[in-house]
């Protein structure tokens, strides 16, 4: 997702600023997110692993909200709600493809 971000475009037409610190930033939170909501299964107990799991998502998802709202100005309920839409169906889609490819 960096390298997508930083060769999407020079930051001129945007005025998104330089393409190699949105790319770093764009890897860097990538990176995080993925790391830290994949570190509870590295618990032995599947159940606790999942729970603590889920509740780091939705931590994430708020995060993620609270940044649209703060830093892009956008609306706070309709930010939460498209976020947690668009995390709701993520989740969906994975259910669904473990379903699919468990048997």
């Amino acid at each position: 997702m960096g390298l997508a971000e930083a060769l999407s475009d020079d930051g001129k037409v945007t005025g998104r600023g330089h393409p190699v610190l949105r790319g770093g930033v764009t890897g860097l939170a990538t990176f995080l997110g993925g790391m830290f909501h994949t570190l509870p299964f590295l618990i032995p107990q599947v159940r606790t692993a999942l729970f603590l799991a889920s509740a780091v998502v939705a931590v994430e998802l708020l995060a993620i909200a609270y940044i649209r709202y703060h830093f892009m100005g956008s609306p706070l309920l309709r930010t939460v709600v498209q976020v947690v839409l668009g995390g709701g169906l993520v989740f969906l889609v994975g259910l669904t493809l473990g379903r699919l490819g468990g048997g």
